[in-house]
C-alpha cells in the first residue's frame, strides 16, 4: 500500500502512522500485466482523500478492473474502496499490500462519475469518498445477477410528434426544443405557468427529454420529492417507452434503486429521473440535465459535503457538454444570476399568454380591500377570502395554504403574551389537539400545570394556528363541505375534483387533476417574517407553486393572499417571478450577500473554529487573497451566554468569497481541513459552503 500524492498540500508526512506493509516472501503471485491498482478507499477522514496503490494478485486479475468495488487492508482495518485505474508500476518505492478482495465485478464507478465526484468535492471543499457515498447505491447481489447481459436501449429516431408542444406558449420555448432535437446543448431557465393538466410542467419536462432522446442522447431529471417524481415519471412514460425510464430514489428501497442504477449504467435505460442522488446517475451519452424547483430545500444533500442538486447538474452539464434546463414556477436568485450573466436563456410566456393562463390574484391587505373591510388586516380569514371560498366551493375544490403544521404549534401566556416554554428544556410548548395537554416540541415533556416565569400566569393562548386547527375552524365555517388535510406525515399527492376544502402546509399542496377553483394563501406575513435571508424569495416560490394549481381566470380561478402589500406580494399580483428574482439579486449584489458571493460557514467549538479560521486566512494571505470574515458568533445566543462561557457553546464564522477567488479559497479550505484532521490535536469543525440556512 502506498499513498498517491495529489496536487493539494495535504502534508503527506502526517500519514506515517499508516505504514505500508511489504508483501512477504512466498506471497500470492501478482498479475502479469498492470499489477498495480490505484484505489480510493471509503473513509470519512479528509486527510485520506487520495488514491493508494495496492498490488493485484493474479487470482483477482480478471475482476480487478477500474470502477469495481474492492476490500483492502488499511492500517490494520479492512475498508471498502474503488479501483480508479490499473498501472504497470507504482512510484511508492516499496512493496505494496495486495488487494484483499474484489467485492463485485460490476464497474459501478465510471470515469465520468469519478471526474464529477472530484469536481463536486472540490467545489464544496469535501471528500470524493463522501460524494460517492451519495452517488452510488449500496450493492444488491441478486440485482447484478438479474441484469447480467442486458442489452442497451436504442432510442427511436422518429419519436413522438412534438409539433403541438406546450413549449410553443413560451418565448424561446420552441427554439429550445428544436435545438435539443437537433443534437444541440442549449441552456434555459423556464418559468412554468401551470402545475396540472396536459400543459403542466411535468409534460413540458417530458417533451424536452423526448426531444433529446430523438437525437440519440440520454437525460437526467431531478425533482425535490416523491410527489413530483410520480408526476414526472408518469409524464415521461406517456411519451417514451417505460423501459427507457429509470426511477432513482432512496425512498423506494435499496433493491429498486440499485436495479435502476445498473439499468442506467449498462444502457438499458436512457433516462434517469429521481431525487437528489439521481443527479449522479451514469447515463450514457448524456445530452440533457433538468432540475425542477431548485429553490426547494430538499435539493440540498443533508450529508457532507452538503452539495446542492442544481450545482451538481451545472458541473455535469459543463463536464459532458450537455444541455441544461432549470425550471420552476418561480425563479431562484441563483438561476437569475445565470440568466443575467448570459449563461442561461430565459424561457417565459408573453403577457397575453399569462393573462389567459393564470388565475386572478386578490390581496386582502391592499387599500381597496381595506376600505371595504377595515378589519381584514387583523382577521386570519378576511371577508374577501371567506366569500371567495364560499363561491368557489360550488365549482370545485378550494386550496387553503397555511404556514404551520399541527394544531397549535406555538403557545403564549394569556396575561403577558410571553412565549410559553417547557420547564425542563426551555423548548416551545404546543398543543396537538383541542383537548390535548400542552407538550414540549423539543423533548415531548407534558406541561399540564404550566406557570409563566414572568407573571406567574397559568392560562395559555394560541400564538399560531396550525393546519389541524385551521381545518377545524373551516369545517365550522363551511358546514356540509368536506375538509381534507395534507401535512406532516400525511401528505397527499393528489385529490379529486370534488367540491372540498383542501388545507395544506406550504410545500404539501396536492394536485387536483382539473385544477382548484380557488386558493387561499394564509399566514403570508408569517412566511415573510422568518429570520432568514431567503424568507421573501422562499415565500414567493411557495405562493407561485400553490397558485399554479388553480384554474385560469378565464375559468373563474382566483387566488386570495392575506399578506401586507410588499414587493413579494406584488410579484404574485403581477405574476412576475423573474422580476422579483432580479430585484432580489440586485439587492444582494449591492450588499455582497449570496448568491452575489459564495459563503463558507465554519462551525464548531470556539477554540477549534478560531484555529481553523486563523490557519485558513494565513494560507489565503500567502496566496494574496483577503476575505470578509464575520464571527465567530454563538449558534444559540441566550441571556446567560457570556465571553467566559463561549468555550462550551458552538460558534460559527462566515467567510464571504468572491466568485473570482472561489477556486483558490475552496482549495485552501479543503487542505486546511485535511491538515487539521491529520494532526488530531483539536476538535473537528464542520465546513459548509453555500448553505441555504446559514444566513
Amino acid at each position: 500500500m502506498s499513498s498517491h500524492p495529489t496536487s493539494e498540500p495535504l502534508q503527506l508526512s502526517l500519514l506515517q502512522g499508516f505504514p505500508a506493509t511489504a508483501r512477504p516472501n512466498g506471497g500470492p503471485a501478482l498479475a502479469a500485466v498492470r499489477p498495480v491498482a490505484r484505489v480510493l478507499i471509503e473513509s470519512p477522514l479528509p486527510h485520506l482523500d487520495r488514491p493508494f496503490d495496492y498490488s493485484v494478485p493474479a487470482e483477482l486479475d480478471d475482476d480487478a478492473r477500474p470502477g469495481v468495488r474492492v476490500r483492502v487492508k488499511f492500517s490494520g482495518q479492512e475498508l471498502g474502496g474503488y479501483i480508479l485505474e490499473r498501472l504497470a508500476e507504482s512510484d511508492a518505492g516499496q512493496p505494496l499490500v495486495p488487494l484483499h478482495k474484489v467485492v463485485s465485478p460490476v464497474a459501478v464507478l465510471t470515469p465520468a462519475l469519478q471526474e464529477l465526484a472530484g469536481r463536486v468535492a472540490a467545489r464544496y471543499a469535501g471528500t470524493v469518498s463522501d460524494v460517492l457515498r451519495v452517488a452510488i447505491p449500496p450493492r444488491v447481489v441478486k440485482v447484478e445477477k438479474e441484469l447480467a447481459g442486458a442489452e442497451p436501449a436504442t432510442p427511436s429516431a422518429a419519436g413522438p410528434d412534438l409539433s403541438g408542444s406546450g413549449w410553443t406558449r413560451y418565448r424561446n420555448g420552441a427554439a429550445f426544443l428544436r435545438h435539443l432535437g437537433s443534437g444541440g446543448s442549449p441552456r434555459a431557465a423556464l418559468s412554468a405557468l401551470q402545475g396540472f393538466g396536459p400543459d403542466g410542467w411535468p409534460r413540458l419536462i417530458a417533451e424536452a427529454v423526448a426531444a433529446v432522446r430523438q437525437s440519440g442522447r440520454g437525460a437526467v431529471v431531478v425533482v425535490p420529492d416523491y410527489r413530483d417524481l410520480d408526476l414526472v415519471q408518469a409524464a415521461l412514460e406517456e411519451i417514451l417507452p417505460a423501459d427507457d425510464v429509470a426511477r432513482l430514489t432512496a425512498d423506494d428501497g435499496q433493491t429498486p434503486r440499485y436495479r435502476s442504477y445498473l439499468r442506467v449504467l449498462n444502457g438499458t435505460a436512457g433516462v434517469a429521473v429521481g431525487t437528489r442522488s439521481a443527479a449522479y446517475a451514469p447515463v450514457q451519452n448524456l445530452g440533457l440535465v433538468v432540475c425542477w424547483d431548485d429553490g426547494d430545500d430538499l435539493h440540498v444533500e443533508q450529508r457532507s459535503p452538503y452539495a446542492h442538486t442544481r450545482e451538481v447538474l451545472l458541473l455535469r452539464a459543463e463536464q459532458d457538454g450537455a444541455a441544461c434546463l432549470l425550471a420552476g414556477h418561480a425563479r431562484s436568485t441563483e438561476v437569475q444570476r445565470l440568466v443575467d450573466a448570459g449563461w442561461a436563456m430565459p424561457v417565459e410566456a408573453e403577457r397575453t399568454v399569462i393573462r389567459r393562463t393564470v388565475p386572478r390574484v386578490l390581496n386582502t391587505a391592499d387599500s381597496f380591500e381595506q376600505e371595504r373591510d377595515p378589519l381584514a388586516r387583523l382577521a386570519r380569514l378576511p371577508g374577501a377570502a371567506w366569500r371567495t371560498a364560499k363561491e368557489a366551493l360550488e365549482r370545485g375544490p378550494v386550496l387553503v395554504q397555511v404556514a404551520r403544521a399541527g394544531y397549535a404549534p406555538s403557545l403564549a401566556c394569556e396575561t403577558c403574551r410571553e412565549p410559553a416554554r417547557c420547564p425542563s428544556c426551555q423548548g416551545p410548548l404546543a398543543i396537538a389537539g383541542s383537548a390535548a395537554v400542552p407538550q414540549c416540541r423539543w423533548c415531548s415533556t407534558p406541561a399540564p400545570a404550566w406557570r409563566c416565569v414572568h407573571c406567574q400566569g397559568t392560562r395559555l393562548r394560541r400564538g399560531a394556528a396550525g393546519v389541524l386547527r385551521t381545518a377545524e375552524e373551516l369545517g365550522r365555517a363551511f358546514p356540509g363541505k368536506a375538509v381534507v388535510t395534507s401535512s406532516g406525515q400525511n401528505v397527499k399527492a393528489t385529490v379529486t375534483d370534488a367540491c372540498a376544502l383542501v388545507v395544506a402546509t406550504v410545500g404539501a399542496e396536492p394536485v387536483a387533476p382539473g385544477g382548484y377553483a380557488a386558493a387561499l394563501l394564509l399566514d403570508g406575513d408569517s412566511l415573510l417574517r422568518r429570520e432568514n435571508l431567503r424568507a421573501g424569495e422562499d415565500a414567493v416560490r411557495r405562493w407561485f407553486n400553490a397558485a399554479s394549481l388553480v384554474k385560469p381566470a378565464t375559468e373563474g380561478g382566483i387566488v386570495v393572499i392575506t399578506a401586507d402589500d410588499t414587493a413579494a406580494v406584488g410579484a404574485l399580483l403581477r405574476w412576475d417571478p423573474a422580476g422579483y428574482a432580479q430585484r432580489e439579486l440586485g439587492l444582494r449584489t449591492e450588499l455582497q450577500l449570496p448568491p452575489a458571493v459564495r459563503v463558507a460557514a465554519v462551525t464548531g467549538g470556539s477554540t477549534a473554529v478560531g484555529h481553523f479560521t486563523a490557519s485558513a486566512t494565513k494560507l489565503l494571505a500567502d496566496e494574496g487573497v483577503e476575505l470578509r470574515v464575520a464571527g465567530p458568533a454563538p449558534l444559540l445566543q441566550t441571556a446567560s451566554t457570556s465571553a467566559a462561557g463561549m468555550e462550551s457553546v458552538d460558534v460559527r464564522t462566515l467567510l464571504f468569497i468572491p466568485y473570482a477567488q472561489a477556486a483558490i479559497v475552496t482549495r485552501v479550505l479543503r487542505a486546511a481541513k485535511a491538515a487539521g484532521a491529520a494532526k488530531r490535536t483539536e476538535d473537528p469543525v464542520q465546513l459548509r459552503l453555500d448553505g441555504v440556512d446559514v444566513l
